[in-house]
């Protein structure tokens, strides 16, 4: 199964991104069922969800927060 990186992201409401991918792929990816796990919990803070920005690899956020690139790419949606 093949997998890519996101190249940029940007913030939508509902705590989804907008995401491209290495491949010129775009997808939506939706945040909301991962702010139930303690890790991503921080993210409900909207000021904080909205910190997302592209590391070598994956999305970060502010707190050290990050996701792996295959969940990111293999649970959105292509748009």
């Amino acid at each position: 199964m093949e997998t890519y990186s996101p190249k940029k992201v940007k913030v939508l409401p509902d705590y989804k991104l907008y995401i491209t991918f290495e491949n010129k792929e775009k997808r939506i990816f939706d945040m909301r069922p991962y702010l139930k796990d303690k890790y991503f919990a921080p993210l409900k803070d909207v000021s904080k969800f909205k910190t997302a920005r592209i590391n070598p690899i994956t999305i970060e956020w502010d707190g050290e927060i990050d996701i792996c690139p295959d969940e990111l790419y293999h649970n959105s949606i292509p748009v």
